[in-house]
């Protein structure tokens, strides 16, 4: 099973790559430069990437003085707005290097639930990758109200595998797979592989906010990989420091498999 899951990641011509706040802000804001490395590796081999990245509240908290990621909305709004803004640069940066250039798409909930914004955001997308740029999706925080959220940037990373029709979704985080239960707890043990439709009963799945900066956990990883799996995306979940090993195909992660009926796109 492990040699098939290495000939999809090396076969895919489309890849979407998801990444948290708490692994690029902080003390792993050095992982942005390990991160885009790996990125414009596979770029280099002539694959089409797209980046959805966190980060733009917990880059913007320090710039407004805060200690802690703020839990009233029009903070949150402020700090995205700034932070933002840097985050599109420090990806920048470091793509300069390989003369890659990045191309930035803010979504709302609302946006994938309206035809004409999905077409509209689907179309934009398509045409970035045809000019190898890289897009960096997010979610459009400065706007973005608590009702008309994504709640998460791991639904948000599905539903553009999903919109663009992407081979692959690499979901990373701190951990480096999935795991029976909280890998810090007594007895738990590393999943290698989840067929599709497994309904990982008797596991131990939890959400959590890490570092005070970032929200999330397992359990989203697991809701992610089934919504990008039921439309015919395969998913990696890995952790951000093996993102190189898992765009090459390397032995790393939890391997979910996809549908080979994939259903029709749902926006819900």
């Amino acid at each position: 099973m492990r040699a098939h899951s290495q000939h999809v990641v090396r076969s895919a011509s489309r890849v979407v790559v998801k990444v948290g706040s708490s692994s690029i802000s902080g003390e792993n804001s050095g992982q942005i430069a390990l991160l885009v490395d790996a990125l414009a590796e596979a770029h280099a081999r002539g694959t089409e990437v797209v980046l959805v990245s966190s980060g733009a509240i917990a880059i913007g908290m320090p710039y407004l003085q805060l200690q802690e990621r703020p839990t009233d909305l029009a903070t949150q709004q402020a700090a995205a707005s700034v932070g933002q803004n840097l985050l599109i640069f420090r990806y920048q940066e470091r793509l300069d290097r390989y003369d890659i250039v990045a191309g930035q798409v803010l979504l709302t909930a609302s946006d994938l639930d309206n035809a004409t914004h999905r077409g509209n955001a689907q179309r934009a997308m398509e045409r970035l990758m045809a000019l190898r740029i890289l897009p960096i999706v997010n979610e459009n925080d400065t706007v973005a109200t608590h009702e008309i959220r994504f709640g998460d940037n791991d639904r948000l990373a599905a539903l553009v595998a999903t919109l663009i029709g992407a081979d692959l979704l690499v979901l990373l985080s701190d951990v480096d797979a999935l795991y029976t239960c909280p890998p810090d707890v007594p007895g738990a043990a590393r999943i290698s592989h989840v067929a599709f439709g497994d309904p990982l009963a008797g596991m131990t799945f939890g959400a959590t906010t890490v570092n005070g900066v970032g929200t999330g956990g397992a359990s989203t990883k697991v809701t992610a990989a089934r919504i990008a799996a039921q439309a015919g995306t395969a998913v990696l979940v890995t952790a951000t420091g093996l993102v190189a090993e898992a765009l090459r195909g390397d032995p790393v992660g939890t391997w979910f498999e996809s549908s080979t009926a994939p259903s029709a796109l749902r926006i819900s």
